[in-house]
């Protein structure tokens, strides 16, 4: 997501129309063989041999999310393929199975009860909608997933791992970065706009709690991931008189709010979910204006950052697939790849690769750490596994089309925040 200095909605709508917008769903049945010993005395069980252990993507390659789901699948191949040819895991050779649900729910359902009984666990599910229809399904065949959702209705569950932070705790940060950078002040009135569904509710969640907290009125607009021209939402936000504007949508409505609102003369802070942004933005004719007043709150750090762990991943990234974008899914890929495969060595160490010990190996990691950003506590299934966010901005020169303006942190609150939950 980037800023356009824009005038025409029709050109912005035009443009953005061709990018990813969100949602998401599926569900599904697997078969559950009982697990037995390998030739090496490891138990196993399904998705593993004496020669493989095989993981499962859900993904999105032909809907909306097409250019993420690409971006994953194609980091977690390296992860897979620089594992193997280190020995594998185990003595075993990695294998991933992807299957495209193209963002539909039923396709995925389907997806999930075809692969699920030849797999050991899913270092990568897309989409709120499909993990929430299939959460039944993973909790019974006792599947250790990752989604690529963030909200805190998925908490909870042994199985189901929310990587980084969930959506409320992001625009908590959001409201701390406004009032801390944006001279924003009690009495102030904020506008937050939101997808309909878990990703817009529990952001929402969030920025009610903060905002009460500064003495800050929240003005919310909720939308659909079907509508991409913003007009309606920003001529409502400017007679409230808003000073800032959260945004918990996709790339394409990030673009529209802040082009549509830079024309009209309302050029305020815009601060957005880490899934309201895409590099692809930065070719938009919104890209000057998300420059000059977007921020985005992420658990994860831009591509762009001088950490060791991420710039040799990039530097992989592009000699394995010269001339591919490196986006935010690239890291988060690679980062869910990593800690998988910490887990499943992990619950070889302890003697077992079958499911639900592969769980509790993951449960019992309480600072997982793949050099790729903040560590990250696995071991309550109730809270996120991280409460630390970094602020980023775009910056179309930069890796990915991002920097970091403020490195990892937890916002002050986030702590009472989780306690009254």
């Amino acid at each position: 997501m980037n800023h356009p200095t824009h005038r025409t909605r029709t050109v912005l709508a035009a443009a953005l129309t061709a990018l990813l917008l969100a949602g998401t769903g599926c569900s599904s049945k697997a078969d559950s063989d009982s697990a037995a010993d390998g030739a090496d005395g490891v138990k196993a069980g399904p998705g593993v041999t004496d020669k493989a252990i095989k993981l499962g993507a859900l993904t999105d390659l032909t809907g909306p999310y097409a250019t993420l789901g690409k971006s994953i699948v194609q980091a977690q191949q390296m992860w897979a393929d620089e594992t193997n040819a280190k020995g594998g895991i185990c003595g075993r050779k990695v294998e991933i199975v992807v299957k495209d649900h193209g963002y539909d729910v039923q396709k995925a359902v389907t997806a999930y009860a075809d692969i699920a009984p030849d797999v050991v666990a899913l270092p990568q599910v897309i989409g709120s909608p499909v993990v929430a229809a299939l959460l039944d399904d993973i909790e019974r065949d006792k599947m250790l997933t990752f989604p690529q959702a963030w909200a805190a209705s998925l908490l909870g569950k042994d199985s189901v791992q929310v990587l980084g932070t969930t959506y409320d705790l992001d625009m908590i940060a959001a409201v701390d970065f406004l009032t801390r950078t944006k001279g924003l002040a009690k009495g102030d009135t904020i506008g937050h706009v939101y997808f309909e569904g878990d990703y817009g509710a529990n952001a929402l969640e969030g920025s009610e709690w903060a905002a009460k907290k500064a003495g800050l009125k929240v003005v919310g607009q909720k939308i659909k991931a079907t509508d991409t021209d913003l007009s309606a939402q920003v001529s409502a936000l400017r007679k409230e008189g808003v000073k800032a504007i959260l945004i918990s949508a996709g790339p394409a409505q990030t673009a529209s709010l802040v082009g549509v609102a830079a024309s009209r003369g309302l050029q305020v802070p815009v601060v957005s979910n880490a899934p309201g942004y895409a590099p692809q933005l930065m070719e938009t004719p919104a890209a000057k204006a998300l420059e000059a007043m977007l921020s985005v709150v992420s658990a994860a750090p831009a591509v762009s950052a001088d950490v060791p762990g991420v710039k040799t991943m990039v530097a992989a990234y592009q000699k394995k697939y010269p001339g591919a974008l490196v986006d935010s899914g690239v890291l988060s890929g690679y980062n869910a790849a990593q800690l998988m495969g910490a887990d499943l060595k992990k619950a070889c160490e302890d003697g077992s690769l079958a499911r639900e010990d592969v769980v509790a190996a993951h449960r019992s990691q309480s600072n997982a750490d793949a050099g790729l950003g903040t560590p990250q506590n696995f071991s309550d299934k109730a809270k996120p596994a991280s409460s630390s966010t970094y602020v980023l901005k775009p910056d179309a020169k930069a890796v990915g089309a991002m920097v970091i303006v403020e490195e990892a942190h937890e916002a002050p609150g986030v702590e009472e925040y989780l306690a009254s939950k």
